[in-house]
């Protein structure tokens, strides 16, 4: 899919949009001119002007008139009135990318078709929970299509997503368990990465070597995951020697029900994830 003759505004120059620009500009999906990035900093235009070469502007209602797609990526709690500002530019022709966490696409539509407002009432929206791995080109991101939104317009963020990871496709009403899962899992990970650094201290290690060795576990395992195209489970049972050090270290884990506390872990973010789109 060429997407080199459309023009993407950014509305908000954060972290996930910085890796997306990063990544589409890499890819060769978007040419710096044809990309916009918005947002009331000052310092993140400079930035991402000097690093990236893209117009940048702190005027949402410009940035969105010239563009064809529109990635809405400011906080949850700014959506409302970032919308409110846009309305009158937000026509049905445009691709509205949401990757604001917990907002569903149906407020997404009713907000920008008030009544009186001249818009027809169709934004064609797709919703994205990428994650922050994105950041080093490798995130995972669940994209689902609100009411008005075309299989083609699913492509298209794919295309855009894909540039920073996998994508896949999901129906909108699971996009809470997949916050839970592969939206806060970057968290699960570095937090069982501090416990394995810790572990490693309190063993006798020294902490910057206790952090390398921990660091780089962690990564090989994964990679090794990916390009093995082996489960998780016959991967631990490969490395898993009965009567041995790592039989005895997973023993103590089972014995503590780790598997039960992740279930919960996840289940209590999904909770949450939930909660907050309802608010």
């Amino acid at each position: 899919m060429t997407l080199n003759n459309k023009t993407i505004a950014f509305i908000g120059a954060g972290n996930m949009a910085e890796a997306l620009i990063r990544g589409l500009i890499k890819a060769g999906i978007f040419s710096p001119q044809r990309i916009i990035a918005t947002d009331v900093r000052a310092d993140r235009l400079d930035f991402f002007r000097q690093n990236f070469g893209v117009r940048v502007t702190d005027n949402n209602v410009t940035a969105v008139a010239e563009a064809n797609i529109v990635v809405l990526a400011v906080k949850p709690q700014h959506v409302s009135a970032v919308l409110a500002g846009v309305r009158g530019k937000m026509s049905a022709d445009k691709l509205i990318i949401s990757i604001a966490a917990g907002v569903p696409t149906a407020r997404i539509e009713s907000e920008l078709a008030p009544k009186n407002s001249g818009v027809d009432g169709k934004a064609r929206v797709v919703r994205v929970m990428p994650n922050t791995p994105a950041l080093a080109g490798a995130g995972a991101s669940a994209l689902a299509k609100g009411t008005h939104a075309t299989e083609e317009d699913l492509g298209t963020a794919e295309a855009i997503l894909g540039a920073v990871g996998i994508t896949v496709r999901v129906e909108e009403r699971f996009m809470d368990a997949v916050t839970a899962l592969s939206g806060s899992g970057p968290a699960y990970v570095f937090y069982t990465t501090e416990a394995m650094i810790k572990a490693g201290v309190t063993a006798g290690l020294d902490e910057a070597l206790a952090k390398k060795l921990a660091i780089q576990t962690v990564y090989g395992a994964a990679k090794l995951l990916v390009e093995s195209g082996e489960s998780p489970e016959l991967l631990r049972r490969k490395v898993t020697s009965p009567g041995g050090t790592t039989e005895a270290a997973l023993k103590v884990m089972s014995e503590r029900k780790l598997m039960g506390i992740f279930a919960e872990a996840v289940k209590a973010a999904e909770k949450r994830s939930r909660e907050l789109s309802e608010s």
